[in-house]
């Protein structure tokens, strides 16, 4: 995303379900029953909070702008966060899951082809569940503490660390596999990041003019100039549909 030093990157797990899991017919433990309400508050206080840094910004974010958009009272955000620096950490850290639990699911399901895992990240990247432009803002105000906050500097190199040295063994992968000898996998994954931190910027910036399958296919257009054997074609073949998910071409 490069808008941001790749040092202080970015972003987030698919939304656990709110939902109490199946007891075929069985009654819940009490036990069971506050967890998950417990679960369920937490999360809400999460998306209040998300709500809040998007609309408001990071400063004027407080515990009771928080507990009013959750609809919640001041009493029940003091109950989970004590303070609202940990209600933020928590947050980001959120954030954190999520993107990394999402780009991880798309590249399981991709098999194991390497080529194929890089599109899945492409995809990722790009899917509205996490590339959407409040949780980009989000992002931004996180990496704008960042420097001077050293667990927030940890959360996000951590996670930003995890998908660069993904893309940089996939990329080892194709190299070897190609024999594109004259390629270097740590500028591929250090290029195609740089690609995406960019095009969220441009979303963030430029909301009406934002493409997705059009930013996908400059990542795509990206890769088929390092890996010219391995994604052939045409780089907009397949693409996005309304929903974020990959659609073959006709």
């Amino acid at each position: 995303m490069v808008s941001a030093p790749r040092s202080t990157a970015r972003r987030g797990r698919p939304p656990k379900s709110l939902t109490s899991p199946q007891t075929s017919g069985r009654t819940q433990k009490p036990g069971t029953q506050r967890a998950v309400a417990k679960e369920a508050t937490r999360l809400k206080l999460i998306e209040a909070t998300i709500d809040s840094i998007a609309h408001s910004g990071f400063a004027d974010t407080t515990l009771a702008k928080v507990s009013e958009g959750a609809g919640l009272s001041r009493g029940i955000v003091n109950f989970h966060f004590t303070s609202k620096d940990a209600l933020l950490v928590e947050t980001l850290t959120h954030l954190a899951d999520e993107y990394t639990g999402f780009w991880k699911a798309a590249v399981a399901k991709a098999g194991d082809d390497p080529a194929a895992r890089l599109r899945a990240i492409v995809d990722a990247e790009f899917h509205p569940t996490v590339c959407n432009r409040k949780k980009i803002a989000v992002w931004y105000a996180f990496w704008g503490e960042a420097r001077s906050r050293p667990t927030y500097l940890d959360v996000c190199e951590r996670q930003d660390r995890e998908l660069l040295e993904t893309v940089q063994s996939l990329s080892a992968a194709l190299v070897e596999a190609g024999g594109y000898d004259a390629v270097d996998a740590g500028d591929v994954a250090t290029g195609l990041m740089a690609l995406t931190d960019g095009l969220w910027l441009d979303l963030l910036l430029t909301p009406t003019r934002f493409d997705r399958n059009g930013a996908r296919r400059v990542c795509l257009a990206f890769l088929m100039g390092m890996f010219p054997r391995h994604f052939t074609g045409r780089a907009d073949d397949g693409g996005l549909d309304a929903k974020g998910d990959t659609v073959s071409a006709a």
